[in-house]
């Protein structure tokens, strides 16, 4: 896998691909009837029927699959029907405490934080082998949970998966403190420890990827981990987990519970015996969960949330390349990307020629059954999420946007959304302002660069941006104007293991990735010996 994988250019590849399933032989589909959405419902086609078997429906606790306390269980669906895949085992309170005193065990008197860093990094590295070993069980279970394309999942986000594990794995071992010189006859170390109990609290628009950006600098610190599921999306982790488990993570070191906000995602924020909690999902959400820790022990917290990020496009932009980089930084994963581009700026002279192209371009985008060869977009996550998007479509038509195509529901099952392109929109209209979380892409006209950075500036969020420019000058003034955590240059969605994320303002605390996401579980403690007639200071 190369050191910097660049999405889109990965995604184009393997949609392009003769055999979306050639991978291991077992899940074959031709393509036969695929069309545009405008000329035909993807929901009328005839669906792929996974063959892969659902084992893994109860909470991990303990190093053991388990039933919830109170026996309750609940339905996770698929997106293209909104029919029942599995029922899951529904975790609450008392869960949540279960799992908190293995942890808890594991931690003070088990092996984890007591090998060598070697030896830990042994053990993520034979998981990410048996991950990679089940490429096709994870993404087919991912694709069938969350309704992404079976090409993003087995060709790009399972292998980013193994590779930010063993990234992590190879962070076990070079952990350390320093040697820090005093005013006086002193030996002054500092210890890197581990911070302890882990609440780790995920989203469902990418189950696994932040599964491995949430469990992997945690393991590698040494810490044990108590995780809570999206209710959406519950399958792939835990059969991730189980996987982490058969390479020789002790019991306890790894939890999983599945459950809803309010009861689990709560009791983990809470709890008084987790050391730490980190959350990704929603800024409103993200509140919450830090007021919970903040009324409880006081335990620290990173909050990977919401955005609205600007995608500006200069009048000396390559506009082919930055309408199908524009397109993809908003249509990507159905829409349902936190650092998605939804607020599309063109410069007013190139205004015209990008709108007719962007509009080409949605008007091509595949829609469908999200399992079959060439589809680039799925349903949206459910019906929540489908009518919600749909409130916001009406929303821009009703306050003067003009729809360009898209706008309204695909096909009769499931929860499918047309690609939407809106023009003319204002930046007081909610399309222009809300993280609506679809498919719709709003194009906004500006004039200079100074009129560009303060509207791009005038928001809540600060999660990240694009700027398309072939001017030096012009991309450094705007990298250093917007407020935000990360910029791409010509370029959107260029993650690697090692490049950190995380937003500004309201759109988080803390990062993720790379160095700066051990710090979010070790603890620093500085050691103080007088020195008796040393030979030097």
């Amino acid at each position: 896998m190369a050191s910097s994988m660049r999405i889109s250019r990965l995604l184009s590849r393997s949609l392009a691909s003769a055999s979306l399933f050639a991978r291991g032989g077992g899940n074959g589909y031709s393509s036969r009837g695929l069309s545009k959405y405008s000329t035909a419902s993807a929901a009328r086609e005839e669906l792929f029927k996974p063959s892969i078997q659902v084992e893994h429906t109860q909470l991990l606790i303990n190093g053991k699959f388990v039933d919830a306390a109170s026996g309750k269980t609940f339905p996770t669906l698929d997106p293209r029907t909104g029919e029942v895949i599995a029922h899951v085992a529904e975790g609450d309170s008392e869960d949540v405490d279960r799992a908190v005193v293995a942890a808890r065990k594991a931690f003070d008197e088990g092996p984890w934080p007591r090998m060598t860093a070697y030896e830990r990094q042994k053990i993520l590295l034979r998981a990410a082998d048996l991950i990679e070993k089940h490429n096709d069980e994870l993404a087919t279970l991912e694709t069938w949970d969350n309704g992404k394309p079976y090409a993003q999942a087995a060709q790009i986000e399972v292998p980013m998966l193994v590779r930010l594990i063993r990234y992590y794995a190879g962070w076990a071992d070079k952990i350390h403190g320093l040697t820090v010189p005093a005013d006086g006859p002193y030996h002054v170390q500092t210890l890197h420890e581990p911070i302890g109990v882990a609440g780790q609290i995920i989203p469902w628009n990418f189950p696994l990827l932040m599964f491995a950006w949430k469990v992997g600098p945690a393991l590698a610190c040494g810490n044990t981990i108590v995780l809570k599921t999206a209710e959406q999306t519950p399958l792939s982790a835990l059969y991730a987990a189980k996987l982490f488990h058969e390479a020789g993570l002790p019991s306890g070191v790894l939890n999983i519970i599945s459950g809803f906000g309010p009861t689990a995602g709560a009791a983990v924020a809470s709890h008084m015996d987790i050391d730490k909690v980190a959350f990704t999902g929603s800024t409103d959400t993200g509140k919450i969960v830090l007021e919970l820790a903040a009324r409880s022990n006081l335990k620290t917290v990173t909050l990977e949330l919401g955005g609205k990020s600007p995608f500006i496009v200069c009048e000396d932009a390559d506009v082919d390349l930055a309408v199908e980089q524009a397109h993809f930084a908003l249509f990507f994963n159905q829409g349902q990307c936190c650092c998605a581009g939804s607020r599309t700026f063109v410069h007013e002279s190139i205004y015209d020629e990008f709108v007719e192209k962007a509009k080409a371009r949605a008007l091509k985008r595949v829609v469908g059954d999200p399992f079959k060869t060439g589809i680039e977009q799925g349903p949206q996550i459910d019906s929540e999420q489908f009518e919600k998007i749909l409130k916001y479509i009406r929303s821009g038509v009703e306050s003067g946007a003009t729809l360009e195509t898209g706008g309204e529901r695909l096909g009769d099952k499931g929860f499918y959304v047309k690609p939407t392109v809106f023009t003319n929109v204002q930046d007081n209209m909610l399309i222009a302002k809300d993280e609506i979380f679809g498919p719709v892409q709003s194009i906004l006209k500006f004039k200079d660069l100074d009129e560009v950075v303060r509207r791009a500036n005038n928001t809540r969020y600060g999660l990240a941006a694009g700027v398309f420019t072939k001017n030096i000058a012009t991309a450094n003034t705007l990298t250093r104007a917007l407020r935000v955590g990360t910029v791409w240059v010509n370029c959107f969605d260029t993650f690697d293991a090692a490049i950190p994320f995380g937003g500004y303002k309201m759109s988080g605390q803390g990062r993720e990735k790379g160095i700066y996401s051990l710090k979010n579980y070790l603890q620093v403690k500085a050691v103080v010996t007088p020195l008796e007639n040393p030979a030097w200071l």
